[in-house]
């Protein structure tokens, strides 16, 4: 039984939150609070599993309660719930810097009960039981081990380490936990053409959970005057993606936007897929450029990372680098598939440094990664593989090689 205290001030969405949880067996809501004065007082008196957070409340607001909540409990999963708007956006971004775990929308109409029902169910329900997993201690890995697999030589491979979450990304990172249970043996990768792998041409990211923070850290790790363009898929709605990627722009090092259609690829230039659009990049004469669609979801997402993946293969061949970063799901599975058939290599973000290890995890499970790193080292792998240097520098041999 997962047991989750609800916050808001808002006796309506109190109402609604609660009624809408409790209709899944494995919840069970335990305390309720109106500010988060109150919800403080609460910790101790109903232990809960998963916080609820309305970001504006009076007395207390969730971005103050947040950091409190950090500082008494630092690994207690915290889901803020957020209104769509530029204001909601803005302190969304702020709470994920504060180390919030996750974020909500509001439904726009809480007049409708069984449509805000739904909503909040579809979105909350996924959240609360992923990092409520992740949250509890995972049994040992299996020993890890070197050799050749299936169809080609080892290469090193990154594997989960015991050191934990490396440090703070400029967005502020959210604690890492590893995946619960122990991993699976991964099945060989597919073969990939012989020879030593192209030229980076571009570098493609795919994140969800926690990835905003996650994407933060690596974009300011990566070189000043990176020679490729970096195109990004993280799972978030419109408004939202425009407002983070001005938020990785302040940072410093890269130009970062939110990609819009028919834009040229640029060196150094990161372009984040539009909330509710889908980002692919296709050839026109000798050029690649950004193309946005309406096409279905995928994974349940719009934007996808497969859909990312699978247009990036199509355009570059093998002269590509996937990063697919801390997520829930596994979106960016079958897109890494022609990536690696065509000989591109595929870094994925470790179970120890990832707030879920669900994206990460489903590539590596797949056997589709060929380095499995903590998040501190990813900008630089990147950097290693788009210079031509090692892209595995330190990484330890993993199960079956890579």
């Amino acid at each position: 039984m997962i047991n989750v205290l609800v916050v808001d001030d808002s006796t309506v969405v109190r109402r609604l939150v609660t009624a809408s949880l409790e209709e899944d067996p494995a919840i069970r809501i335990v305390g309720t609070a109106a500010n988060g004065r109150i919800a403080l007082s609460k910790l101790d008196q109903v232990a809960p599993d998963v916080v609820t957070l309305d970001i504006e409340m009076p007395v207390m607001d969730g971005l103050a309660t947040l950091r409190e909540i950090r500082r008494l409990r630092p690994t207690l999963p915290v889901i803020m719930f957020s209104t769509l708007t530029e204001r909601g956006g803005q302190a969304t971004l702020e709470a994920l810097s504060a180390g919030a775990s996750d974020y909500v929308t509001k439904p726009s109409n809480v007049g409708a009960i069984a449509e805000s029902m739904r909503a909040v169910r579809e979105q909350l329900v996924p959240r609360i039981k992923a990092l409520h997993a992740a949250a509890r201690p995972a049994p040992p890995r299996p020993p890890l081990r070197s050799g050749p697999r299936p169809g080609g030589p080892a290469a090193p491979y990154g594997a989960p380490g015991p050191s934990g979450p490396a440090g703070r990304s400029p967005l502020g990172t959210a604690p890492g936990r590893p995946a619960p249970g122990a991993a699976p043996a991964r099945p060989a990768a597919p073969a990939a053409p012989a020879g030593p792998p192209a030229k980076v041409e571009v570098v493609a990211v795919g994140c969800s959970t926690g990835g905003p923070e996650a994407l933060a850290k690596v974009v300011a790790g990566l070189p000043r005057d990176l020679p490729v363009p970096v195109v990004v898929v993280q799972h978030m709605p419109p408004l939202f993606t425009r407002l983070f990627a001005e938020r990785l722009d302040r940072l410093g090092t890269l130009r970062v936007a939110e990609a819009a259609d028919g834009v040229p690829l640029r060196p150094g230039h990161v372009y984040v897929a539009p909330g509710d659009r889908h980002l692919e990049v296709v050839r026109s004469g000798g050029a690649v450029q950004t193309r946005l669609t309406d096409a279905p979801p995928e994974n349940f997402c719009r934007p996808a990372v497969d859909v990312l993946f699978r247009s990036v293969a199509q355009a570059y061949g093998g002269a590509a680098l996937a990063v697919v970063l801390t997520g829930m799901g596994s979106d960016g599975r079958r897109g890494c598939e022609p990536l690696r058939a065509a000989g591109c290599r595929v870094i994925v973000q470790d179970a120890a440094t990832s707030v879920v290890w669900g994206m990460p995890g489903a590539v590596s499970g797949a056997g589709l990664a060929t380095a499995e790193l903590p998040l501190d080292r990813i900008a630089g792998a990147v950097g290693d593989a788009v210079l031509g240097t090692t892209v595995h520098r330190g990484a330890r041999a993993a199960q079956g090689g890579a």
